[in-house]
């Protein structure tokens, strides 16, 4: 039986008509990234590999860039039925549960590595549960890349320099509490809003990863970058739960292994895009600062008093458990 959409949207995104030879089960995919970044790219593999393997029975369209909506936005259209999948930060879903920002905490991971094993632990599997509550099901963790500063103020390499510095964040709270504890004014904004308002100067500056400042080439309109790498943004992707339950065990498990086969792509895009944009970011006359151990350190001390803040926020049995799985992984 054909799987059609419950909710339209609107004006916001306009579908095209069924045609006679349309695919059994529809998935649209709602994103806010450009098609240049890697997350877009391996969920147009992720598409692949389903059209591929059912036999063009599954058809799956994705709207990048906010089509959809902004921000949380697009999780309220999955949450409707207006989509069927959605794929944003964890730390999105704290609007329905504040324990998704654990995922996402400010300088808690001491490497990739270490954060992954995390999130693929019984730490992780219980925090991927929880969307049980939301009516929604999670496929899998994808990368982000590691969120960095660029600003128009100043070079950072302490958290001294963060003083005063108008920065745009994500409407997370514990991210707006821990640039607060640098020194910075955190002001939350749409992402769409970003490149406009660093452009004419309502904010000093802005976080995210390498490629989704190339990509959405704020560059050119920020003069320092420093790494700090100070959280692994992360995404996740989530689907309708009364679709996901409504397709068969051979569907659902190929929705799955293709998730998974795209993240590994996603990995694989990450390292070998990282450096290129990075040298790109330098050539377009950004000052690029690469934090010492000891610098970095200063970052993480600032953190510690506001930790049980963090603790108290995401609830005390998801902390814990996070905070001794990363112990765990740190030490093996």
């Amino acid at each position: 039986m054909k799987k059609m959409l419950g909710l339209m949207l609107g004006a916001t995104v306009a579908f095209s008509p069924l045609i006679a030879n349309a695919a059994d089960i529809e998935i649209r995919v709602a994103h806010g990234s450009s098609p240049q970044f890697h997350m877009h790219k391996a969920l147009e593999r992720f598409a692949e590999i389903i059209e591929e393997r059912s036999n063009n029975r599954i058809d799956v369209q994705i709207f990048p860039s906010g089509q959809i909506a902004g921000d949380t936005g697009m999780v309220e259209a999955v949450l409707a039925g207006s989509v069927e999948m959605a794929v944003e930060p964890p730390s999105f879903f704290a609007k329905w549960d504040e324990a998704f920002e654990v995922a996402e905490l400010p300088f808690i991971y001491p490497n990739k590595d270490v954060a992954f094993k995390v999130l693929n632990s019984e730490a992780g599997d219980a925090l991927m549960a929880r969307l049980k509550d939301l009516d929604l099901v999670g496929l899998g963790w994808m990368e982000m890349g590691q969120r960095v500063l660029t600003n128009n103020t100043r070079p950072i390499s302490s958290p001294e320099d963060m003083d005063g510095i108008k920065l745009r964040t994500m409407k997370v709270p514990t991210h707006i509490a821990a640039f607060k504890a640098l020194g910075a004014n955190p002001t939350p904004m749409n992402f769409g809003e970003v490149y406009a308002a660093l452009q004419v100067g309502v904010i000093d500056g802005q976080e995210n990863p390498i490629s989704q400042i190339y990509t959405q080439k704020f560059q050119e309109v920020q003069k320092y970058m420093t790494l700090t790498n100070h959280v692994l943004a992360l995404y996740l992707p989530v689907m309708n739960a009364e679709f996901y339950n409504d397709l068969s065990e051979d569907d659902q498990n190929l929705l799955r292994e293709a998730m998974k086969e795209a993240i590994s792509y996603d990995f694989e895009l990450i390292d070998s895009e990282n450096n290129d944009y990075l040298e790109e970011i330098k050539a377009d006359g950004v000052q690029v600062t690469t934090l010492t151990p000891e610098q970095k350190l200063k970052f993480v001390k600032a953190m510690e008093p506001i930790a049980s803040e963090f603790r108290e926020r995401v609830g005390t049995e998801i902390y814990d458990l996070w905070m001794a799985k990363i112990a765990e992984f740190s030490t093996s």
